[in-house]
């Protein structure tokens, strides 16, 4: 069993991409949503309660359907980032980066080499020991996509630096975040959309592929101009919220229709 193919090609390719957010710690949920018709999952081992084990599962399910698996970890931390990578996962988003300091060091523990990120043979992303070290570890380095996640207004006082960052492949715009950080009220203040244009035009001009959520499908041609290709949208809780709320109208539609029926054949 090996991961999906090229989703890093995909990412630096610069064509839209589109995935969502897993909230629920649930192998049998991600099964589910990795037959579905999208490019990415990722999973939110930040703000939903993944552990380790719950981790496994899920990307084993979406590795088991060739579905590409992002995570975003805890935090950018070098055991956060090493078990996510060892378990199978095609890269990582990781939470607050703040400075290019951040950024070379998310790098750094993402890939094999000094000071970098551990080697055991014994994982599922080596084959559990049937890939040959140096095979692994070239194959690893090239495939894993790294993503910084920009969310504090620190990060836009040292923005030109992160982007600079040698192997970065995507900065994703953390616009809630980013919001709380910059004292705004909403997403669309002014200035929050100054900022998010900012860090597009920055990233762009450095070769970076750009990511970001919004809240209404109708802003996506806008940020693709702006050079946004990677969008995460929605989530398992949202699609489930959804599906509920459309049966609930659904049923009380049928019910008032026949009730009316019954009304005029009386």
């Amino acid at each position: 069993m090996s991961t999906a193919p090229g989703f890093r090609s995909r990412l630096l390719s610069g064509q839209p991409l589109v995935g969502t957010w897993i909230k629920t710690p649930s192998r049998v949920v991600t099964e589910v949503l990795a037959g579905a018709a999208l490019d990415v999952l990722c999973l939110d081992a930040e703000h939903a309660p993944f552990d380790r084990s719950d981790l496994d599962g899920a990307i084993f399910a979406s590795r088991a359907q060739n579905m590409p698996v992002l995570v975003r970890p805890a935090s950018g931390s070098p055991e956060n980032i090493l078990n996510a990578l060892d378990l199978g996962a095609s890269g990582v988003v990781a939470p607050h980066i703040r400075s290019g300091a951040d950024a070379e060091a998310l790098v750094r523990h993402c890939l094999f080499g000094p000071g970098g990120r551990g080697y055991a043979g014994s994982t599922r992303a080596a084959g559990f020991t049937r890939s040959p070290m140096a095979a692994y570890r070239q194959r690893a380095n090239d495939d894993t996509a790294i993503i910084a996640q920009l969310e504090d207004r620190e990060a836009m006082n040292d923005l030109a630096e992160i982007v600079s960052i040698d192997r970065l492949d995507c900065v994703f715009v953390g616009r809630i975040d980013l919001t709380i950080s910059m004292g705004a009220q909403t997403p669309d203040d002014p200035a929050v959309i100054e900022a998010v244009t900012e860090i597009c035009r920055r990233a762009s001009e450095a070769g970076r592929r750009v990511g970001m959520f919004v809240s209404n499908l109708a802003d996506v041609p806008a940020w693709i101009e702006q050079g946004a290709s990677f969008f995460l949208l929605s989530s398992d809780q949202t699609f489930l919220m959804q599906g509920a709320q459309a049966l609930r109208t659904s049923f009380d539609a049928a019910a008032h229709g026949r009730s009316n029926a019954d009304r005029s054949a009386s």
